[in-house]
């Protein structure tokens, strides 16, 4: 089965083309990074028509890549949520659109969930069970995942998801958007030893995570320190380290309480969290020293993308699952809520 994948939950327009048989034929995104930025964040409204723009071109340059025609598709995926509504509203209006005119099903398919089968997408995949830490602008979540569909919730934060916090913190500090990767590269830059921020909630049982309270302690540290700082460009990259240490170590310790607590030894990480490089080298010591595994999808597929969507849709078209007409795009949806595979 072959499955057309359609992203458009917020500013990436990804399209790409999952075969059930010989893999990933094709996929291509488009990012509105350029139009966002003098805004410095996404503006809903030309973030949809954008998408309107862009998504039919892509799809024709996916085919063409491809080498299929529209009559060799066999299955249309696109997210229904969560997300920004318009523009959900414009994929979902757009996939269900042809695989009404193609007359093949169509399956609206959980953003999340897509984030969270993307490492099966590598070589080697991880086998289930698992623990998937979700970690993104909108979400970071802990889900003990036992099978396609089968989720419960381990934790979540309890205000801020890192991303967001990193975007946050790095827009105090005066980084351009988008700010997470921006306060990353400053970090590297960054003293170790100058700044230490609080690791929240790790002092305490449990799951959940909180990371609003980094960035209100960044930006009372760069208040206390740039006033009398030889070396202001300096400062900022001693506070970025500091930031982005203490984020990193809060989700590598619960991370590794999440293993303990459920008994896993594989570990995913997916979301454009997962594609910073300080993560990943602390989370894979952390891990084996558990003698435990970890699992990530390539840097390209961390972040918004078509191809998580026609792997995720795929999955759930061959077990008979599709939308009907009447398509439903939701703003908020709990991944508990989806039925199992």
């Amino acid at each position: 089965m072959r499955v057309l994948g359609i992203e458009t939950s917020c500013d990436e327009t990804g399209i790409a083309i999952y075969d059930g048989e010989r893999g990933l034929l094709a996929d291509a995104v488009y990012s509105q990074t350029a139009i966002h930025a003098q805004y410095g964040g996404v503006v809903p409204e030309l973030a949809s028509r954008d998408h309107i723009r862009k998504t039919l071109p892509l799809i024709r340059q996916v085919l063409d890549h491809a080498e299929l025609t529209a009559t060799q598709i066999d299955g249309v995926a696109f997210t229904a949520g969560p997300g920004l509504i318009g523009a959900l509203l414009v994929g979902a209006a757009l996939g269900r659109s042809l695989a009404w005119s193609w007359n093949v099903p169509a399956i609206g398919v959980h953003h999340m969930e897509g984030h969270l089968l993307a490492p099966l997408l590598e070589t080697p995949a991880p086998n289930f069970p698992f623990v998937a830490l979700l970690v993104s602008g909108g979400h970071t979540q802990l889900i003990d995942v036992q099978a396609i569909g089968r989720y419960r919730l381990l934790g979540e934060s309890v205000d801020d998801a890192a991303g967001e916090a990193f975007d946050k913190t790095a827009k105090i500090l005066g980084l351009p958007y988008p700010g997470g990767p921006e306060l990353a590269k400053l970090a590297e830059r960054g003293d170790a030893t100058r700044f230490r921020f609080p690791r929240p909630m790790t002092d305490r049982p449990g799951l959940n995570f909180s990371f609003s309270g980094l960035k209100t302690f960044a930006l009372n540290t760069l208040q206390q320190e740039l006033p009398s700082a030889i070396d202001a460009e300096q400062t900022r990259a001693d506070i970025a380290r500091a930031f982005e240490d203490a984020v990193v170590d809060t989700l590598v310790i619960k991370c590794r309480r999440a293993l303990r607590e459920t008994g896993h030894r594989r570990l995913i990480l997916a979301g454009g969290v997962s594609a910073n490089q300080r993560l990943r080298e602390r989370m894979n010591a952390a891990i084996s020293a558990e003698r435990g595994e970890v699992f990530y999808p390539r840097p390209l597929f961390c972040t918004d993308n078509g191809a998580m969507i026609a792997f995720a849709g795929w999955h759930r078209l061959t077990a008979g699952q599709y939308e009907s007409l009447q398509f439903t795009p939701r703003a908020r949806w709990q991944l508990m809520d989806l039925p199992p595979v």
